[in-house]
């Protein structure tokens, strides 16, 4: 059932409120411990970043297969955004607003993809727990709940939003894992801007991605993704 639309998640507006802004540093976070209990108290994003507290998100991976190919999608954050800008990250992702539960922070499915799917389909793999500093004064730490979804579609009928994500990009699975394993140095695919709704190759490399070194948390997603197209049924990250 769709998740009812909330007011305070509409783009936020630049303080000359000439152009939506990626994200608000305003909004309010639920602050949780390390192992995901609720403390009772919220923050704002812009001091929940600053200070290091723990938080949650969720992270949406689509995949499919094309013809006989299977492949994974993957989101070039948006330019504007706080953390990782112009890089490789999860399909669809976005933290949980104060308040908001799992399932309604699915809507950022529709938000950042232009569609919106049946949320029975979506399937948990698994809590990410993620901490990085890696973004000068920035302390992020996360509890991202990871769901796989599966969606044959061809990557042009997709309507990404362009205020938050700068592009699709479309690889083959295959590649893909041979890539991430360290077996390759490349892999290409195929990438959709969000602001003109072009298709262009593209080939990726490490320095695509946010870096996520200690966990190799793409790794195992593509891996989980595999495992599902073979019918497997136990599949985590």
């Amino acid at each position: 059932m769709p998740v009812p639309p909330h007011d305070h998640h509409a783009s936020p507006r630049s303080e000359s409120g000439s152009a939506p802004l990626a994200q608000d540093p305003d909004e309010r976070f639920d602050i949780v411990t390390a192992e995901g209990v609720p403390t009772g108290r919220t923050k704002r994003r812009a001091d929940v970043h600053r200070d290091g507290d723990w938080h949650r998100s969720i992270h949406v991976w689509l995949y499919g297969v094309d013809g006989t190919e299977p492949f994974m999608l993957f989101q070039r954050r948006g330019l504007d955004k706080d953390t990782w800008p112009g890089v490789l990250d999860a399909t669809a992702a976005g933290h949980l607003a104060a308040g908001e539960t799992v399932t309604d922070a699915f809507r950022e499915i529709e938000e950042e993809l232009g569609f919106a799917p049946d949320y029975a389909l979506l399937q948990r793999v698994g809590t990410r727990v993620c901490a990085n500093e890696q973004t000068p004064g920035i302390i992020d730490r996360e509890l991202q709940e990871v769901f796989l979804l599966r969606d044959d579609r061809p990557l042009g009928e997709y309507r990404p939003n362009p205020v938050e994500v700068d592009a699709l990009v479309r690889v083959p699975l295959a590649g893909t894992l041979e890539f991430l394993a360290g077996d390759a140095s490349r892999v290409d695919g195929l990438l959709l801007h969000a602001a003109n709704r072009r298709e262009e190759s593209v080939t990726v490399t490490v320095e695509s991605f946010v870096r996520t070194i200690i966990d190799r948390y793409y790794y195992r997603v593509a891996i989980a993704i595999a495992a599902v197209l073979r019918g497997d049924r136990h599949v985590a990250v």
